[in-house]
């Protein structure tokens, strides 16, 4: 197990690559996000990024490099262990238990932390019954933090995309991960509802002391939202640096606009 220090990056990446099929869909992409830090991650379509994501979170195994959480190398690990290790996710698309309320959307991404045995389960023994209380008080306050404490009884698939957007938020926190990547969780909001997702995502890293490393299409969110940005295109890092400068830089524009057009982010 590594020691780790105030200086240690909560996440850092090391020339990850994967190959699909002689495609390199990701080659050699470093990185390094440290505590509490929000960091973008930009490119076109297609350019690679929810790929990054899944080599992140176990999804797809990377075909060289490595890459590491708080010093512990997560290179082999699968999904669950990912999460348990502390990376936690949303989705391009919706991923909700739909049937499911909205409380408990959120109460079964705690069952990693529940230690009551099966038997107390079964015989609703006390410690159970504590247990269960923490847990639909902890899941409570995530609604609360995203809004959405007044809709914990109703059904997931009923809320509007917004909400659906900001559960998924909660979902992913109530893993009590280091590390949140969210992909595109502005993607189909309204401004009114892009601007209080901004707010709940600068109140969710202060709040938790969190890392962030954020997909989006919306500029102006990741203009607004982030420390650094990231860019890719075709699998490769073309730039890296403050939003300012990702703003300016030529072969940023280039990617997003083409040669022959004009303009900026």
């Amino acid at each position: 197990m590594s020691n780790t220090t105030d200086n240690t990056p909560v996440l850092k990446a090391q020339n990850l690559g994967i190959v699909f099929g002689g495609l390199k869909a990701v080659d050699s992409f470093s990185m390094e996000i440290g505590k509490s830090e929000l960091v973008g991650l930009i490119g076109p379509n297609g350019a690679g990024k929810t790929t990054v994501f899944n080599l992140l979170t176990g999804v797809y195994q990377p075909t060289e490099g490595s890459f590491y959480l708080n010093g512990v190398k997560m290179n082999g690990r699968k999904t669950h262990q990912v999460v348990a290790a502390g990376i936690s996710r949303t989705f391009q698309n919706i991923r909700l238990f739909k049937k499911m309320t909205v409380i408990d959307n959120v109460k079964v991404a705690m069952n990693m932390h529940m230690t009551y045995s099966l038997p107390a389960s079964i015989l609703r023994l006390p410690s159970y019954w504590k247990q269960e209380a923490e847990i639909e008080e902890k899941a409570r306050e995530l609604l609360n933090i995203v809004h959405l404490a007044d809709k914990a009884d109703f059904i997931a698939e009923n809320l509007p995309y917004g909400q659906q957007r900001r559960l998924e938020i909660a979902r992913a926190l109530a893993t009590g991960m280091k590390l949140l990547l969210l992909d595109e969780p502005a993607a189909g909001m309204n401004p009114t509802e892009t601007a209080e997702l901004l707010d709940i995502i600068n109140d969710i890293r202060d709040r938790f002391q969190i890392s962030v490393l954020l997909i989006e299409h919306d500029m102006s969110l990741v203009m607004k939202i982030c420390e650094r940005i990231q860019v890719i295109d075709y699998g490769v890092t073309i730039a890296s640096g403050t939003p300012e400068e990702i703003a300016n830089n030529p072969k940023v524009i280039e990617a997003y606009l083409g040669k022959d057009e004009e303009g900026g982010l």
